[in-house]
């Protein structure tokens, strides 16, 4: 029998509209051209079933405001997941300690949290997997979700250990597996393992069978006498297989739920015109999601 997924959005899919994160620069962060509260009701009327949220997303981290964003997000019948790095390199507002993020996520109502881990690579990036200097780090993160587990339990809160911009698939499945526990899993990014000159379908189908969680994207590839630039697009507009990428979480992956991302960048435009552009993008992924994908109907 098909799976029917859901269909919920990263909210860095709109970051030039100030949500998600500062990406790629450190400066002031963007202020955001609408509150949470309204993109809540964009999204409810976007026809989408929930929303992949960042500590810039929820401007404070108290409980009072988890609580409020909970409850918000309840009332229109979005479900949250909450998304948090270890050691962020351009904007603060996503580091958390992994026993934070596991009670943000908890305080939210999320059955999962979401880390980058954060690993910093020796040069070359090729060719590096498993190099020492990364095993260093990984042995230390393993040896901080080992002390969250029994918070997981209590909290019944998922660790979903991100294929990031720094990591092959296999180190995230090496950690996954010597940690052996039944909450902590995968988040699959359809595009990150580009940034370690992995093949973006391999990393898919390495860690889908370990996925709580996803970040569902497409680039397109360009090249020219100058090199090569992978960039982000709407769905169905880049260089990345969408429909075997989704039949492949569909069969393997547990989740019921595709997570799409927009990676878009400003280029030449004003920030006006990006805006614009952005949110556009951000409209027909959702149209090829439903219309081409059938995702949360």
């Amino acid at each position: 029998m098909d799976k029917k997924m859901k269909l919920g959005m990263h909210t860095y899919t709109l970051h030039l509209w100030g949500f998600g994160q500062n990406w790629g620069i450190v400066a002031e962060p963007r202020p955001k051209e609408f509150s949470l509260f309204e993109l809540m009701d964009k999204s409810v009327s976007w026809g989408l079933n929930g929303l992949h949220l960042t500590g810039c997303d929820l401007e404070n981290k108290d409980e009072k405001r988890l609580q409020q964003v909970r409850e918000a997000a309840e009332e229109r019948g979005l479900y949250l997941e909450y998304n948090f790095s270890l050691n962020e390199e351009f904007d603060p507002r996503l580091t958390d300690s992994l026993e934070k993020g596991i009670m943000i996520a908890a305080g939210l109502g999320s059955d999962v949290a979401k880390v980058s881990l954060d690993i910093r690579r020796p040069r070359p990036l090729y060719g590096s997997c498993f190099h020492p200097e990364v095993m260093r780090q990984m042995v230390d993160i393993y040896n901080e979700i080992i002390k969250v587990l029994p918070l997981m339990e209590s909290k019944e809160v998922k660790l979903a250990l991100e294929n990031h911009t720094e990591t092959y698939a296999d180190e995230i499945i090496w950690l996954i597996d010597q940690v052996n526990h039944p909450l902590v899993g995968a988040c699959v990014d359809t595009v990150n393992s580009m940034a370690v000159l992995e093949s973006p379908l391999y990393a898919v189908e390495k860690l889908a069978p370990y996925a709580f969680v996803n970040h569902f994207c497409d680039h397109k590839l360009d090249r020219d006498q100058f090199g090569l630039r992978f960039y982000g697009v709407a769905l169905g507009d880049g260089d990345i297989d969408c429909l075997r990428v989704l039949n492949t979480i569909k069969r393997v992956s547990p989740t019921d739920r595709i997570t799409f991302e927009i990676e878009w960048d400003m280029g030449n435009d004003t920030l006006e015109v990006a805006r614009e552009k952005q949110m556009e993008a951000c409209l027909k992924s959702i149209k090829y999601a439903r219309d081409v994908l059938g995702l949360g109907i």
